[in-house]
């Protein structure tokens, strides 16, 4: 015989199966300490996701057509285009295998978890003011908030040595040391709020504020001085002042209408653009009233810059000499041609619909930048819950260099706008741009 058969047959299973057994119960126990890591309690993780949102996350790192948070946008820098990592909690190609230690560590030092410097197209000096509850809450929703996407990273394009990484970790050492976020006592709790919004999460310094020689932000908060939030050129556009000018900053906007602004795209007098049309999209539509409050609060306390910005004076006397016909004035013909259907005689455009030219600190800002593109490129308001409509600026970019500048001298001069006339130079520079990118 081969074997006894005198044996119950429970025996025979029991003693088969108790391989199986020991084999399910170690795959239990391996699992087990990476289950335990990622379970957390449901108001974390919505937390996390609100904060997400509040520091736009999504933009950054989700590519056209990709799956949110699996990286692979191109970022153009200085040096080349690098392309955003994959941050779902992939444990191959994302940070599922990230600690919060790790993740931390990413967050507010810019340094991966195998140890390599993060370019600062990451904002880490901006989320280095983040709380360690909040910084916690952001891990909780990764983790478990968001589906893993197996998407490999891709590498930079930028050429050997500057693709090198140790000079990033004196950049950072240098430039990414910026301090937690301090309360300011001579301030209520909603100022702070919007400081800690504005400063941190919100990283609104990246595009607004001017950089350095090292390609820092000047400025990281308002003691750090005028610089602050006080507009900077960026990815072919001019990121506006967020301070008090009068003309070309919030000196004439209102608290409502900045909270208006975040949560719909648009005013009864302006209207986002560019990059800004993605962060309401993505970002400021969903904040609670509450924080888009303090946000509004903490800019409007903001002062003008050091540097001089022409004011708006009294309306003067454009309108009527539209209305009667008087097209002397160079650009004027052009402008009732091309612009007053949308933006009206007396530039006040209509309201949420066709941002008003005049008064409208776009348009008064020194730098034409911004201007040039949205009437070379045109341009769409974001579609948003509270405002569904995505109305668009056509592009005009067959008229003429001299044309447009004519065009855009004419309406920064005109119904009490007091800005430098434009030239076909500038907007020569600007068309090669957006015919190169």
């Amino acid at each position: 015989m081969t074997g006894r058969t005198d044996r119950p047959a429970d025996y025979l299973v029991e003693r088969d199966m108790k391989p199986i057994k020991w084999l399910c119960l170690g795959l239990i126990i391996a699992a087990a300490p990476s289950q335990a890591q990622n379970v957390f309690p449901a108001e974390q993780v919505e937390q996390g996701r609100y904060l997400a949102r509040a520091g736009d996350c999504v933009a950054c790192h989700t590519a056209p057509g990709g799956k949110e948070f699996a990286g692979g946008l191109g970022i153009d820098t200085p040096i080349g285009r690098i392309y955003s990592t994959n941050i779902s909690p992939d444990p191959k190609n994302g940070i599922g295998a990230y600690s919060f230690a790790d993740f931390d560590k990413a967050l507010r030092q810019g340094i991966a978890k195998d140890g390599h410097a993060l370019y600062p197209a990451m904002p880490y000096p901006s989320y280095t003011m983040v709380s360690d509850a909040d910084a916690k809450a952001l891990y909780a929703y990764f983790m478990s908030g968001v589906e893993a996407v197996d998407a490999p990273n891709r590498s930079s394009d930028i050429p050997w040595p500057l693709s090198m990484r140790w000079p990033l970790r004196i950049w950072g050492r240098l430039y990414g040391q910026t301090q937690p976020f301090q309360a300011v006592s001579a301030h209520d709790a909603a100022w702070n709020r919007g400081a800690y919004l504005v400063e941190g999460l919100g990283h609104c310094g990246s595009c607004h504020t001017p950089r350095g020689i090292g390609f820092q932000e000047k400025a990281m908060r308002p003691g750090d001085g005028g610089d602050y939030l006080a507009g900077a050129r960026i990815d072919g556009w001019f990121a506006k002042s967020l301070r008090g000018e009068q003309a070309s900053g919030l000196g004439a906007w209102t608290e409502a209408d900045i909270v208006q602004f975040l949560k719909t795209g648009r005013t009864s007098r302006s209207a986002v653009f560019a990059s800004m049309a993605e962060v309401v999209g993505h970002s400021t539509q969903y904040l609670s009233e509450e924080d888009l409050s303090s946000i509004a609060r903490f800019l409007k306390s903001l002062p003008p810059s050091d540097g001089t910005t022409p004011v708006v004076t009294a309306p003067g006397t454009a309108f009527e000499a539209l209305r009667d016909g008087d097209y002397h004035q160079p650009g004027a013909a052009s402008y009732v041609e091309f612009c007053a259907a949308c933006h009206r005689l007396d530039g006040n455009g209509a309201a949420k619909i066709y941002p008003a030219l005049a008064g409208n600190s776009v348009v008064g800002s020194n730098d034409p930048t911004s201007l040039i593109r949205i009437v070379l490129a045109g341009g769409r308001m974001p579609s948003t819950a509270a405002e569904p409509r995505g109305l668009a600026m056509p592009a005009l970019n067959r008229l003429t260099d001299q044309d447009v500048a004519e065009i855009l001298s004419f309406v920064r001069s005109a119904w009490g706008n007091r800005a430098p006339a434009v030239t076909a130079d500038q907007i020569a520079k600007v068309r090669d741009t957006l015919e190169h990118r």
